[in-house]
């Protein structure tokens, strides 16, 4: 039997993969004039780089051995953990660059960096968390009424994952994207006033090295390094919070900035 809490925290865990990034646009939609366009590109683009382009790296980089394991996280765990790391922020990092380069000329502001993250972020809570989260309940609930589907030589496999994983576990998938959409949205904002004519292109490379360093808790537990989950959620929320300062404070200076050249008097 699948633990209720498993469930209930599975339940919660997609509510809040699904349910954050679109409450996020609704909430300040008209605060901040955030537009459709931007929100469906950040998605686009997630996709195509994150989900399509990167893995294709992957494919040739990331080669198995013949027990199956992936020979340079067996042989080289530093340097795996490293490319893993980099691989993800500069995919994701050129994705946000060209994006901005086609929005910066019809869109302005930052709404238009808050939408393009917001869709970037959604996108991969969904397909990472949010679906599989549902997909996992609904067979849980399937699994304890006795009318499991037929899996095949993965059932057993399945089963006991299902069964046997701390409950908590599943919670803490749902808390991992809640920071990770709040992250996608302040990398976007680091990009996009990179590329808006702020002339600050250093925060190009400086958003891609934050990106990588937010994903070193989790390269680090692949490689295990690191073998808590509290120990790497924590990290994970610790960045979060960080990058999320880092981005207010670079937009509140570019407010004091072009506030202040535009109450200058004119010569």
């Amino acid at each position: 039997m699948v633990p209720v809490l498993s469930i209930a925290f599975m339940t919660i865990s997609a509510i809040v993969s699904i349910g954050w990034p679109i409450a996020l646009f609704l909430l300040f939609r008209k605060k901040f004039d955030m537009k459709a366009v931007p929100l469906i590109l950040g998605a686009g683009a997630f996709f195509v780089f994150a989900l399509t382009l990167e893995p294709m790296l992957h494919a040739s980089v990331l080669r198995r051995d013949e027990s199956g394991q992936i020979a340079l996280m067996a042989s080289h765990p530093a340097l795996y953990a490293l490319y893993g790391c980099l691989a993800a922020a500069i995919f994701e990092g050129a994705a946000r660059l060209i994006s901005f380069l086609i929005l910066k000329k019809n869109y302005h502001g930052e709404g238009a960096a808050l939408s393009y993250g917001i869709g970037h972020g959604a996108i991969e809570a969904v397909l990472l968390a949010g679906l599989p989260f549902v997909s996992n309940a609904a067979l849980s609930i399937m699994i304890n009424a006795g009318a499991a589907p037929d899996l095949g030589e993965q059932a057993a496999a399945v089963t006991d994952a299902l069964v046997n994983t701390n409950s908590f576990v599943f919670l803490a998938g749902g808390f991992e994207r809640f920071c990770a959409v709040a992250i996608q949205i302040s990398l976007s904002v680091l990009v996009w006033h990179s590329v808006s004519g702020w002339r600050k292109l250093w925060l190009l490379p400086a958003a891609i090295l934050l990106h990588a360093l937010i994903d070193a808790p989790a390269m680090l537990m692949q490689i295990g390094v690191l073998t808590s989950i509290p120990v790497v959620e924590a990290l994970v929320f610790v960045c979060a919070i960080g990058v999320c300062f880092i981005a207010f404070r670079v937009h509140k200076s570019y407010r004091e900035e072009t506030d202040g050249e535009r109450s200058s008097p004119q010569e």
